[in-house]
């Protein structure tokens, strides 16, 4: 077995910074209305920019595959090339077709050489997944290196025009046009970018980050869906999949969108992820002394004083100096939110060599939790 280090991190975050005044400029009002929600949305999970890969006319500046290039080829030099790479791993919630896979558009635009692909999907794990497949694949010798990424263009999933046929719908219907919490929760919460990692077998450059392991738990055997597009749920919780609805209703009911079981979410995000946290210390034996940096994943700050005191409640809390996050700067972006927060606290100069870094990657779709654990050397 061999030793992974992430020898290089970079990202790519399309246009500029949008602030929250002109969301609505970006994604449109439905039924020609301002949201209700937004302001509210918006205090609470205390964004204040993010990025965009449309314009204010709501036309498509990147697709995902192009935002996930434009980030991996920042890791290409003299040193490490195009030619080099033997793994491509790519994570997405939102790839920019059903198929081919995610990974291989992605590869279609490196046009390199023949590279062994995987494509990850779920919703922020992913790109935690992918990464394991990297990490898996180097630490077995199956490849000397692996570059593995986490990548979001959800804009284009949640302009104004992909709700209004329902709002319109609703209207003739004679019902207050207006669409479900559960729908306008999720377009003040996300946003586009991509982040990349390089793996290697060997440290390399300044500072090299050593994944020392990795773990995941899903709680989808016990707990309903939460988080979803592509389908919708039915009263007794299952999901009912688009291809079962006639295509009129697509539109008319929104299918395509994504949805937020808010209820759900704040009933279990914090618990589940406290107490796979938990496990997932207990296991590789270490303790809350042995973090001297945590990176969690939070999809907005309301929750951060919650998780907080449900790590403290397990034994396990963390010092808020240990806490690196910038949720607040780059905004939720999914899968590749992890990425975008190890590539600045990587190239921020403030790591030392020694220094343990814990990651943290909560998933409300079914309630899925990843970890990884790495030290700067």
């Amino acid at each position: 077995m061999f030793e992974v280090y992430i020898t290089k991190a970079a990202k790519y975050l399309p246009n500029e910074a949008v602030s929250n005044d002109e969301m609505e400029d970006y994604l449109g009002l439905i039924n020609d209305a301002a949201s209700k929600a937004r302001r509210i949305i918006l205090r609470n999970n205390k964004i204040l920019t993010r990025y965009y890969a449309i314009d204010k006319n709501g036309k498509s500046t990147h697709n995902n595959a192009e935002l996930t290039r434009n980030a991996i080829v920042q890791l290409f030099d003299d040193n490490f090339t195009a030619q080099d790479l033997e793994v491509l791993s790519c994570g997405t919630s939102t790839p920019d077709i059903f198929l081919p896979s995610h990974a291989a558009m992605v590869h279609g635009l490196l046009k390199n050489k023949s590279v062994e692909l995987n494509s990850s999907t779920g919703v922020c794990c992913a790109g935690m997944n992918s990464l394991k497949f990297g990490f898996l694949s180097v630490k077995s010798g199956n490849s000397k290196n692996a570059v593995c990424t986490g990548s979001e263009r959800v804009s284009t999933w949640l302009n104004a025009q992909m709700y209004n046929h329902e709002a319109a719908n609703l209207k003739s219907l004679e019902e207050q046009p207006i669409i479900a919490f559960k729908k306008d929760f999720l377009r003040w919460m996300l946003s586009d970018g991509a982040g990349a990692f390089l793996l290697e077998n060997k440290p390399s450059g300044d500072i090299s980050l050593k994944i020392e392991w990795m773990e995941a738990f899903s709680y989808a055997y016990e707990l309903e869906t939460c988080m979803y597009a592509g389908g919708d749920k039915l009263e007794n919780g299952e999901i009912k999949a688009w291809s079962d609805y006639p295509p009129e209703q697509w539109l008319n009911q929104s299918v395509f969108a994504i949805k937020q079981d808010v209820k759900l979410l704040d009933e279990f995000i914090l618990s589940k992820g406290a107490e796979s946290m938990s496990d997932a210390m207990s296991k590789n034996n270490i303790t809350s002394d042995q973090v001297d940096y945590f990176i969690p994943h939070v999809s907005s700050n309301f929750f951060v004083e919650g998780l907080k005191k449900g790590l403290s409640e397990k034994g396990i809390g963390m010092a808020d100096e240990k806490w690196f996050m910038n949720l607040s700067r780059v905004g939720n972006v999914g899968s590749a939110s992890i990425y975008l927060a190890v590539e600045e606290l990587m190239n921020s100069g403030n790591l030392k060599k020694g220094d343990r870094i814990l990651l943290s990657v909560p998933e409300s779709g079914r309630f899925s939790f990843a970890y990884a654990y790495l030290t700067v050397c």
